[in-house]
């Protein structure tokens, strides 16, 4: 066992609000044997009061072939990962990813260009719902990876040193994954992050940055020529995800009004034709909040 990964252990062990959990297992019995693990993270992991609040999870599935009934889903989920569904549970609602554990261990390693996955598991979670110790283990290991591949790509864009502030580091690669996806949060919004548990990155700091510079680090001319693949790919697939579900996600245009205009400050106004038609009507709408700056 590394520091690491008993940093990640000790932390994915956290308890949490018993309706979170519940809402969880909830989540995990749609799935069958094929569920292995549920994760809850994002900014419901810090409030007290959640009734209102929009939760986020991520189901990990031992297969996609076997956690849907329907095969155009299981492809779906295969060759744009994740798929993204509602749920709700005892008053409180929800929205879940799907990955199998082959996908999540595969997008949480510094191999995988794609920011998507490793940035958000770089931050806090919790494992909320587990099959068995089997796979409560293949998860810790696979969310150990993602600090380790957050710092990784961050480090030949700002060089850190001891005398450096620890935190600035956690800023400046969470500043640019948030560049690296259309994001309707304000630009504050990745600083936040860490400023919302500072000493939580510091305690990790020295395991994650040992774990980061154990493997070769890009050059920074590489490095730059990676974020901006990083940066195209991701706005590209936030797209192509964003018109996945309009097909699988109930709501799902709807869904996406709310979330910008609650992240973002800016009102969003679906027009009827754009709820009859939500793929046009995201199409639609992309354009114009890139203008207003409500997405970056």
């Amino acid at each position: 066992m590394t520091l690491l990964h008993d940093l990640v252990a000790a932390e994915l062990g956290q308890p949490v609000d018993a309706r979170v959990g519940a809402f969880a297992a909830d989540i995990a019995a749609r799935y069958g044997d094929a569920a292995q693990a549920v994760l809850f993270y994002g900014s419901c992991l810090r409030e007290t009061q959640l009734d209102g609040l929009m939760l986020d999870f991520y189901l990990i599935v031992s297969d996609y072939r076997a956690a849907y009934a329907q095969g155009w889903m299981a492809l779906a989920n295969r060759l744009i990962p994740p798929n993204v569904f509602p749920a709700s549970h005892a008053g409180l609602i929800a929205k879940y990813a799907v990955l199998s554990t082959a996908d999540f261990a595969r997008l949480n390693r510094r191999e995988t260009l794609n920011v998507s996955v490793w940035a958000r598991f770089a931050q806090p979670s919790r494992l909320v719902w587990q099959r068995d110790a089997a796979a409560g283990e293949q998860t810790i290991h696979a969310v150990a990876q993602a600090a380790p591949t957050l710092i990784a790509a961050a480090l030949p864009m700002q060089p850190y040193d001891e005398e450096d502030d620890p935190l600035a580091i956690w800023r400046a690669a969470f500043a640019l994954t948030y560049g690296a996806e259309l994001r309707a949060e304000r630009k504050t919004r990745a600083g936040s992050v860490v400023d919302a548990d500072p000493s939580r990155y510091l305690r990790f700091t020295p395991a994650v940055l040992a774990a980061a510079t154990a493997g070769r680090l890009d050059r920074p001319a590489q490095a730059q020529r990676r974020w901006r693949l990083r940066r195209l790919q991701g706005k590209t697939l936030t797209v192509l995800r964003l018109l996945k579900a309009s097909l699988t996600y109930a709501g799902g245009i709807e869904y996406l009004a709310w979330k910008i205009s609650r992240h973002s400050g800016h009102a969003v106004v679906l027009r009827p034709w754009q709820r009859r038609w939500p793929i046009l009507g995201a199409l639609a709408l992309l354009p114009r909040l890139v203008l207003r700056g409500a997405v970056r």
